[in-house]
This record gives structure tokens, sequence and C-alpha cells, in this order.
């Protein structure tokens, strides 16, 4: 998301021109199991800066409970607002788990891989690993969902399915009250499918990913004006995303103290002339080639394979940090509080989560079965963070800007924790004894809305938004449209 290729600009859907998705799988799979045997020996090690690794970090990195079982239920974060309550509804939206990099940045990274096997040399301990490495990344997969991140979503699930038993339930399951909607992206239908494999496995129902057929038993559809909304936000796109006086801090910073001395020390330990080392820009997201793709093949080597590779020395945990901050600055400015327009293009998805929460209370207060127990929304970062941002979550004191990195230092708006593989906003409806409670989650833990306590009432969440949900336009964003004033 902070490193955009060419064949994901944020205006277009993503051709589906290279393998069929369903083969995926098992391409990565044949080749992890004959190329990389030794990866599992050493999945336990986890490269030092890890938790810095921002949008490319993995889910049990941003929340380390995790790491020593992936199936743990924290149950501190997870209790209902009172004992007597009972949930009624559930909304998860969620990220795709991890993927393969993007055509844009397979194409970087062999000419990273390209530059320092012709032009780095001197004495660096590691330096003939790093000549030594293999380029093994194509563009068949590039963007797909890898067997990592078809594990995030099983693994999701079914630690879903420990926290509402209630709700994901074989019954509703098979009688079609749990409603699945994905992003047309590859990445994420394989990411439902996933999930939906994770609650099969937990409730004992018969049938495999791997049938190579369309799953009539679990249908999901495919709604883009919901998952990538940004995509068709012509203000957005007009005035943020191409526009690079939007994103002037970004710049600002790439150019500023903090990333030159990155720059110079990557130059030093490689002896690449540091002019080298700070060509080839991404068109889309500012960030200079060379130690972004040195910096995210760590990440990328370990999210998808668990090794921790060579890649991982270059950096030390004060660059890391500098690198996460300037991946927060272009995702604050072109997705978060930079701009207005980046939020206020979410109202669709905004108006979607609250008109189930209003249907819902309806049902089961007329005593109805309530038609959707769960809804599963599968999309991207670019569709989480602009809701995040939306609701009022991990807002600071002050502003990302070029200038501001120590202030910053333990800011809120911190990708790396919020926005992982596999993160997931979710929205769950309880009925109480003094009224309806709704809790929201961020990657399974309690989050408070802004002025609101973990667990407030639902009717103090609608006067918290009200003019969001008077406003806020659920079938065309004004703001979306360069004809309304801002």
């Amino acid at each position: 998301v902070d490193t955009l290729s060419r064949s994901e600009h944020p205006g277009k859907i993503p051709p589906k021109k290279h393998l069929p998705t369903c083969l995926i799988f098992l391409v990565f799979l044949g080749f992890f199991s004959s190329s990389h045997v030794n990866a599992a020996a050493i999945k336990q090690e986890i490269p030092a800066n890890a938790e810095f690794f921002n949008t490319k970090t993995r889910y049990q990195d941003a929340d380390p409970f995790l790491r020593e079982n992936i199936l743990a239920i924290n149950v501190s974060a997870v209790k209902p607002p009172a004992p007597a309550c009972i949930p009624i509804h559930l909304t998860a939206i969620i990220r795709h788990g991890t993927r393969f990099p993007t055509a844009g940045n397979v194409e970087k990274i062999a000419i990273l891989d390209k530059l320092v096997k012709s032009e780095a040399k001197g004495d660096l301990s590691y330096l003939p690993e790093l000549k030594a490495w293999k380029n093994w990344y194509t563009q068949e997969t590039a963007g797909h969902l890898t067997a990592a991140g078809r594990g995030d979503q099983i693994h999701l699930a079914k630690r879903l399915v420990k926290t509402f038993p209630t709700l994901l339930t074989k019954s509703n399951l098979l009688n079609k009250r749990v409603k699945f909607i994905t992003s047309s992206v590859p990445r994420c239908i394989n990411s439902t499918l996933a999930f939906q494999q994770g609650l099969k496995e937990s409730l004992s129902i018969p049938g495999n990913l791997f049938r190579f057929s369309y799953n009539e038993e679990f249908k999901y559809t495919v709604n883009d004006t919901l998952m990538r909304f940004f995509a068709s936000c012509e203000r957005l796109l007009v005035t943020v995303l191409n526009n690079k006086e939007a994103v002037v801090q970004v710049t600002l910073f790439e150019e500023g103290p903090e990333m030159s001395k990155v720059h110079q020390r990557l130059s030093d330990q490689l002896q690449i002339p540091y002019a080298n080392i700070t060509l080839g820009q991404c068109d889309h997201c500012h960030f200079y080639l060379i130690e972004v793709c040195a910096y995210y093949l760590c990440a990328y080597e370990f999210s998808i394979l668990g090794l921790v590779t060579p890649w991982c020395k270059l950096f030390d945990r004060a660059e890391a940090q500098v690198m996460d901050y300037a991946g927060d600055l272009g995702l604050y400015w072109k997705r978060g509080y930079g701009h207005e327009v980046n939020y206020m293009s979410s109202c669709v998805l905004f108006h979607n989560l609250f008109n189930r929460l209003e249907t819902s209370i309806n049902q089961f207060k007329s005593g109805q079965p309530v038609s959707e127990v769960v809804n599963v929304q599968v999309g991207h970062a670019e569709t989480l963070i602009p809701l995040m941002t939306l609701l009022g979550l991990f807002k600071g004191k002050i502003s990302l800007d070029a200038n501001n990195f120590a202030e910053n230092l333990h800011r809120p708006f911190n990708c790396s924790k919020n926005v992982p593989f596999a993160a997931n906003l979710m929205a769950a409806l309880w009925s109480c004894p003094d009224g309806f409670r709704l809790q929201f989650r961020v990657n399974e833990n309690p989050v408070a809305l802004p002025g609101l306590s973990y667990s407030p009432l639902y009717e103090e969440v609608k006067k918290l938004y009200a003019d969001l949900l008077q406003g806020c336009n659920e079938e065309e964003p004004p703001k979306c449209s360069l004809q309304h004033p801002l």
C-alpha cells in the first residue's frame, strides 16, 4: 500500500492476467517445500526490526501475544460488555493475508539484486550472502496471496469461532446467516476462501479449498464499491493520489536529515555510490528505490517464508524506525488524517456497517431471527485506514509531518501495529440488560471510540456520529465529486 506499483494504481482494478488464482497456493507450496525446506527449522527466529515493517508486518508481530500460539485467545481482550450481554451481530472488515510483492516491486527487487551483485564491494561480513541470494520473486505470482497469507485467514477464522461461538456456528453457516463480501482483487478472494476454510475446519464441515470448483456452500459477493471505494473517488484520485503537492511532507522527509542518514549508511555499508542509492524513485509513493526494496525485502522473506535473511542486517533499529515513519507519513497524507477526502471516501462502507447494525437491532427487537449474524468483508489496507480514520481512531495530538519524527516516535497512527497483513476492524453488537451496546475491536483488541468507553451504548455511538449518519452520502460520497465544494 505504501509502495503501490503501476499495476495497482489506486484508480484501476488490477488486471487478472496471471496464473488462475486457485493454483497460486499450490504453486507456492511446491516451491516452498522443494526450495526452502530449511525455513521451518529457523522459523522461530524473528528479525530485530519485525515490529517496524509497516503494512508488511506479520499479524502476530503486531500482536506478539500470538507468537507462541497462533490460535490463542486473549481472554481479557474479548470480554462482553457485561456477563448478561449476548452477541447478536458481528461485522468483520479484514485486510487480505500476507501477499507476494506486487508487480512493480518485483521489478524493483530485480534491479536491487542486480545492483548489489554488480556494484557492492568491501569487507561487510555478510556481503557474500547478499550476492549469493537468489531472486525467486516472479511476475506470475506478483500480488497474490501466499501460503502464509492463507494461514493468516484460517487462523483468524478459528480464533473468531472461539471468540463468538454463538454467532459463528455450523447452523448459521449452513443456513446462510453468515455473509461474505470481497474485493475483486484475487488475493482478497483467496483470503475469503481461506477464511471460509478456517470456519469449515473449526466447525467440522466437510469440504476443502482445493476442489478447484466454485464454493456453492458458502458463496461470496464481489463488491468493489464497498471494498475498493478509494478507486472510484474522483476527488481523492485527482487532488491527493495523483498530486505531488498533496504529499509534500513525504517528499520533505525523504530529503531530510533522518532519511539522508539511512541513505549514507547504506551507501557506506555496500560501498555503492550515494547517487546510485538515491536513484529510481517510486512514481506513486515517492520512496527511494534502493533502501525501500532492501528494507522490505527483509520483511517479505520473513513474512512469506519465515526466513531471517542477510537483508535484515542492513538496517539497525533506529533506521527501521525512520523507514517505518516514512511509510506512515505516506499513509497519513494519502489515506488518513492528512486530507479530509481520504477518509470521507469511506462513507459508503460506514453506512453499510450502520445500516446492518440497525437492521439487526430491529429484527432482534421484533422477535425475528437476525438474518445476518455475521458479515465478513475482505479488502485492503486502503479499505481499513480511511474507515478507521473516519471513526476517529488512532488520531494523535500532533499531525505527522516531515519535521516531527522524534515527537511522533510513539504515535497512535502506527500502521505496523494497526494495519499488518490480515488486519481487521470488528464491530460487535450486544443485547444487554440496559440496552444495545457496540464494541469496536482492531486486530481483535478493544478500542475506544473518541470520548466513549470500550463498550458504549449503541445510542451513544449514533450521537457521536450523528453528522456522518446524516450528511455522509452512502451511495456516492459528495466529497468524492470534484463538483462538490469542500
